[in-house]
């Protein structure tokens, strides 16, 4: 048996990337799943984010390894289409015990919009508040769980860049450390724990772009900053879904309300 057997972990951002990764860990110990994902473009990102098709590849991959699977195509900006996909995940699967708020743009390009700063905000920031608050009752009435939300080393050092999006991107990642503190006292008499997660970069299509490493690419300061410690250039989405497992499994049961980097020494070198 797993370590997550019986349990349900509610994933948004599960598509591709950090997302599906965590939910076929999750799913390789025993956990099921309800996954969401926007599965379409928001204009102002330069790079293509997910499609219904990559979304599709996640519950195959779950269903692989005879887990279970509600995956909805919603908008973590639509606080009622989340809603709906909880509601109906929960009565296909049961009480969910997990939540992962990891849904995440980054607009960062060489040809900035004032427009990215609204979208970065409301995603990665926004979405993040409306993912808690759709499922923090069920925890409650479950008699407790975990939440983990996806910060980034943006969320502890002003990095970034100057643009709209990268401005916002860590204004949204800071912002999400605050959500994280906040929830972690107001939910732990419930004996419901809530960390944060700060990756460096991750070799994920969040990343690896065109558009992104020509962003980085156009500043060696900023390029620069962005080096680890250990001689990596990324860390791979499965080290986050490991860390993420101890922090919701009972190896965690106490730790709550903490800001932890798997960033490859990243912050630490700074």
């Amino acid at each position: 048996m797993g370590v997550l057997e019986g349990k349900v972990a509610f994933i948004t951002g599960a598509a591709r990337g950090q997302g599906r990764s965590h939910a076929v860990r999750l799913a390789q110990e025993g956990a099921d799943i309800i996954a969401v994902d926007i599965a379409a473009q928001i204009d102002s990102v330069p790079y293509p984010l997910a499609t219904p098709e990559e979304l599709a590849e996640t519950v195959s991959q779950v269903e692989a390894l005879d887990r279970r699977i509600h995956a909805v195509q919603a908008d973590v900006r639509d606080r009622a289409a989340l809603q709906a996909a909880f509601d109906d995940g929960v009565a296909l699967l049961g009480g969910v015990d997990i939540v992962l708020a990891n849904a995440g743009i980054a607009p960062m390009s060489m040809h900035p919009s004032a427009q990215e700063w609204y979208d970065v905000i409301d995603v990665n920031l926004t979405g993040v508040y409306n993912t808690v608050e759709v499922a923090k009752d069920g925890l409650i009435a479950r008699g407790g769980g975990a939440i983990v939300l996806t910060s980034s080393t943006a969320g502890i050092a002003g990095i970034g860049g100057d643009s709209p999006g990268g401005l916002g991107y860590t204004a949204a990642k800071h912002g999400v450390v605050g959500l994280m503190r906040s929830y972690a006292n107001q939910l732990a008499q419930y004996s419901i724990r809530v960390n944060t997660i700060h990756p460096t970069g991750v070799n994920t299509p969040m990343v690896v772009n065109d558009a992104m490493q020509e962003f980085l690419q156009s500043d060696p300061q900023l390029s620069n900053a962005m080096a680890n410690a250990l001689p990596v250039p990324m860390i791979e989405a499965v080290d986050l879904s490991n860390a993420i497992l101890f922090l919701v499994s009972d190896a965690g049961r106490y730790v709550t309300g903490v800001t932890l980097p798997v960033d490859a020494g990243f912050l630490n070198k700074r």
